[in-house]
């Protein structure tokens, strides 16, 4: 009888018990840090005061300091420009000093990512630079710093961090999935990959679909794109890459997939960067040139604040996934 009961025992399922967030965050992320919060009951939003001294370095207080003492700690970062990235350093270097019981950094655009890599002597890797920085991140009282970040530009990237911290690599792609699941021509969407390296990023993420790869080839002095694999024709076609920029590349894709017949085009970046408000390129287009949707999420802010509501954008929030990470 008691084997029985030990065993009956055993088998109850035992629910995870959520872990406590304190969530700072920075000036620029407050809209982001709302929603996350919205979405757990684990999460509580805390406070920094972000000033500047008379010559503008940062005259910072962290809120409630003693009160989340042994308690898990978080922080949402953004790393926009570098103006604003000394600040929040120094808040990151100060959190994991006040005696919490884990602390999480949370930096859902990794800015230098695309610059990983030497290409001639003289060439700095500033990807390399940022994550030596991020792993001389303090431990806290339960050991090294979670960094959780979305779609790296490479994963490879991943060994540009110190065995200090612990990099947790995340990826928008099921966000997308669930946005296609939702339109009304769902079972005619077809993949487009801008060139090869979004196909080995993504491609296993969207095995289910029909897939186009692109790819920029010489022609002269120029550099056009065309198809290098796949047939976009009578489909409804979303290119998928992680970032964009100028858009310049999105822009050519679109209309080589029109050319070849697609009836729409859409795109999916999980960071929207575009520098010098380059969105607005995508905001003018022609009738012919037009995106149907373009999905982006809100790792950086300040894009989505700008382009809020303007069609073609869609924002797909980052918030849900953020507070799955931060139980992790």
């Amino acid at each position: 009888m008691e084997v029985a009961a030990a065993a009956a025992a055993v088998a109850v399922p035992r629910h995870k018990v959520k872990k406590q967030i304190n969530l700072f965050y920075c000036a620029e992320c407050e809209e982001l840090a709302l929603k996350v919060a919205a979405a757990s009951d684990a999460i509580q939003l805390q406070s920094i005061n972000w000033r500047n001294f008379p010559d503008g370095f940062p005259n910072l207080f962290i809120n409630n300091a003693h009160d989340i003492r042994g308690q898990h700690v978080a922080f949402l970062a953004s790393f926009s420009s570098p103006a604003i990235i000394f600040e929040q350093i120094s808040v990151i270097f100060a959190l994991p000093k006040l005696f919490i019981a884990s602390f999480t950094l949370v930096l859902p655009f990794f800015p230098t990512g695309t610059f990983e890599r030497v290409e001639e002597e003289g060439d700095v890797a500033t990807a390399f630079t940022l994550a030596r920085i991020l792993s001389m991140i303090p431990k806290s009282r339960g050991g090294p710093t979670s960094v959780v970040i979305y779609d790296i530009h490479a994963l490879q990237e991943r060994f540009y961090f110190g065995d200090d911290v612990l990099p947790c690599f995340e990826t928008g792609i099921p966000l997308l999935l669930q946005r296609l699941s939702q339109l009304p021509d769902a079972d005619n969407v077809t993949i487009a990959f801008p060139d090869d390296g979004a196909w080995k990023r993504f491609h296993k993420s969207l095995a289910n679909f029909p897939v186009v790869v692109c790819a920029k080839v010489r022609e002269g002095d120029k550099r056009i794109v065309r198809i290098k694999e796949g047939n976009p024709e009578g489909r409804h076609v979303v290119i998928v890459d992680d970032l964009v920029q100028s858009g310049g590349t999105l822009r050519e894709c679109q209309k080589v997939l029109a050319a070849h017949g697609a009836t729409k085009v859409s795109a999916y970046v999980t960071h929207a960067v575009f520098p010098n408000q380059s969105y607005e390129r995508f905001m003018t287009a022609n009738s012919g040139d037009q995106f149907a949707y373009f999905w982006i999420t809100d790792s950086c802010p300040q894009t989505v604040k700008a382009i809020s509501q303007q069609s073609p954008f869609e924002v797909l929030s980052l918030a849900s996934s953020i507070a799955d990470a931060l139980q992790i």
